[in-house]
């Protein structure tokens, strides 16, 4: 391999903020990752966070949207999420009680992936859920 050669593929994909979008959002990263051992994960960490956008932004408005980069790697799987912002507050993982029926996404979403990034973007945030190949969760990074 040339040195200069990245063996990083990309791909994006920006939705309508509409709920019927999230199945899109998964079927297309199942596609993109046909195949691949942490296709399910990826699949699931998508659902979430895309559902997140729309039912916590304004990506759910009326002239609302969602953006998804896709980053694979022989190494990596990098899955993120961008919202259309509207809430001042950054996603966060919160601790539910037993029977409460929202609130768990992001905690999931921690649990599945072995590294979860919230940063600002534009006005609302970008969470990117890591996934590395041939570890466990809770192996050492270095």
């Amino acid at each position: 391999m040339h040195e200069y050669t990245s063996t990083a593929r990309v791909w994006g994909l920006t939705c309508p903020g509409f709920p019927e979008e999230v199945s899109r959002a998964r079927r297309w990263t199942r596609d993109i990752l046909r195949g691949s051992p942490l296709a399910d994960h990826a699949e699931l960490i998508v659902s979430e966070l895309s559902a997140n956008a729309i039912l916590h932004t304004a990506s759910g408005m009326e002239s609302g949207r969602f953006h998804l980069a896709l980053a694979v790697t022989p190494q990596v799987v990098a899955l993120s999420v961008t919202d259309d912002g509207g809430t001042g507050n950054a996603p966060k993982v919160e601790h539910q009680d037993h029977d409460a029926e929202h609130g768990r996404g992001l905690g999931m979403v921690t649990a599945l992936a072995h590294r979860v990034v919230v940063h600002a973007s534009h006005g609302g945030y970008t969470v990117t859920a890591e996934l590395f190949a041939n570890t466990r969760q809770g192996d050492p990074l270095c």
